[in-house]
């Protein structure tokens, strides 16, 4: 049984696995988005997001907080310069796990992981309003739209 065993522990010993996260959390700092496996986006996810969080608060604590996990001197600048200005005002959820499929080799089910304000593809396409269709075809529908373009023509 699985009683409180709440992290996955990735199949590592301790050290390896913060080196991995630390890694990972690194690298998607520095790219906004990255590919893994599942298991280590949801991993990553829960790693980094505190990190987020605590780089709202721009001090030397935070800082130094948020480099003990790091261990990256380029990774918590851009954190904190270009990151937590751009998700300052979101209460959480900053990054995304998209499922991409499995991966050739062994057959592994991938993962893409990114920062939530950072996809430029999605955030142009989301204010916009999906045109609402139907399965039926309507006479009126056909009659009503090339009348409506009429009067704008004149």
């Amino acid at each position: 049984m699985r009683h409180n065993k709440a992290i996955n522990h990735l199949g590592r010993k301790s050290g390896h696995r913060k080196a991995l996260l630390a890694n990972m959390a690194t690298s998607l700092i520095m790219n906004k988005r990255i590919q893994t496996t599942v298991a280590k986006a949801k991993a990553l996810q829960t790693y980094v997001e505190p990190l987020v969080t605590k780089s709202k608060d721009d001090s030397t604590n935070s800082r130094r907080v948020v480099f003990s996990y790091l261990k990256n001197k380029e990774a918590v600048t851009e954190l904190f310069r270009t990151i937590a200005p751009k998700i300052a005002e979101r209460p959480g959820g900053y990054t995304r796990v998209l499922k991409i499929g499995f991966r050739q080799g062994d057959g592994a089910d991938m993962a893409l992981i990114e920062f939530v304000d950072f996809n430029e593809a999605a955030l142009t396409s989301a204010p916009k309003a999906a045109k609402k269709t139907t399965r039926r075809s309507s006479k009126k529908a056909a009659e009503a739209a090339p009348a409506a373009e009429a009067p704008a023509a004149e």
